[in-house]
């Protein structure tokens, strides 16, 4: 099928892209410049540059007239903090343009729409305890993101809205989401201190298996919670570590109610800046201290997910992230910074 896709430079539009160019299907996309230095893209992918946010309803009609799938793997992550109500950042970056991009990929004629959302979605289905989509203006953002592009669903057109976790690999040129946590780990010079609990996570040459599985397979609208390793944080860190040379540097499990009191300080920042976080810091502390944990069998069963090396693409990540560290590297920054 003839595809056009949205963010085909990124990490994981590119290994979209990829992974649909080999099994025979043809990938036009846009994206914003540059791309990435070194990055490894498809070179059979039709690429245009431009900013999807600013494309009159006519072009972006012409880039969708002929193609039966669409991917949107675009838009903005939690990362992202500014003034009050930050929702409103993430409504117009994720929600709105997307909802201007389907109407049109209906009246074109597209039979199968894959977005790229956030496993926090599902965690918001399955822990209705915890009352995050009111908590978290990310999390509502993605659930209301989710619910939009469902409603599209019909006969005509299949939605598949895969709610994506932790991901590893990486992309040359292209700054890691990582940096951050290895310049936390790096300068915790005698042991790593780190909360209980854990998460789930894919690599990204799976996550470009989730993108074609998802065009070739979805059936009407669905949500597809989207794991396939489960881990403690300590079984990951001890990933880390291995692959920053230190695989002897201890991991201490900080009780609950000290992580929460360094989340209020970082409260204090925020109200000392005048920002708002997309996750709110004191209801993220009982996120990270449960095991978000997710069973590959869905996206093994129905969207044909394989075996991949987590141990290799965290490798890749983190040496990555030296490098950037390091200035080894230059790197343009992932959505969100």
């Amino acid at each position: 099928m003839k595809v056009f896709m949205i963010g085909g430079t990124g990490l994981l539009g590119s290994e979209g892209a990829k992974e649909l160019i080999r099994r025979g299907h043809e990938v036009s996309s846009i994206a914003l410049p540059p791309i990435p230095e070194g990055a490894n893209l498809p070179p059979k992918m039709k690429l245009s540059f431009g900013n999807y946010m600013e494309l009159t309803d006519a072009e972006i009609r012409s880039f969708m007239e002929g193609c039966e799938g669409f991917v949107f793997a675009a838009g903005v992550d939690e990362r992202v903090e500014g003034p009050a109500p930050i929702y409103d950042m993430f409504y117009k970056y994720n929600i709105k343009p997307l909802e201007k991009l389907l109407r049109i990929a209906k009246e074109t004629g597209v039979k199968h729409v894959v977005v790229l959302g956030s496993y926090f979605a599902y965690l918001n289905r399955a822990w209705k305890d915890q009352n995050l989509y009111d908590t978290h203006p990310y999390i509502r953002s993605r659930v209301d993101q989710a619910n939009m592009a469902l409603s599209f669903a019909d006969e005509n057109m299949d939605v598949s809205v895969l709610e994506l976790p932790y991901i590893f690999g990486s992309q040359p040129g292209r700054k890691p989401v990582w940096v951050f946590l290895i310049e936390q780990i790096s300068k915790m010079k005698g042991s790593t201190l780190y909360p209980k609990g854990g998460t789930t996570m894919v690599t990204v040459r799976q996550v470009g298996q989730c993108i074609a599985g998802a065009l070739e397979r979805g059936k009407g609208g669905k949500n597809y919670p989207v794991g396939y390793f489960n881990l403690t944080w300590k079984e990951m860190l001890k990933i880390i570590h291995k692959h920053l040379n230190v695989p002897d540097k201890r991991i201490i499990t900080i009780p609950k109610f000290l992580y929460r009191l360094g989340m209020k300080s970082i409260i204090n920042e925020y109200k000392q800046k005048h920002i708002e976080p997309g996750l709110d810091p004191i209801g993220l502390v009982e996120i990270m201290t449960r095991q978000a944990f997710i069973d590959k069998k869905t996206i093994v069963e129905e969207l044909g997910v394989e075996e991949d090396d987590i141990d290799m693409a965290i490798g890749e990540s983190v040496r990555l992230c030296m490098e950037v560290i390091d200035g080894k590297q230059q790197t343009i920054s992932m959505k969100g910074e």
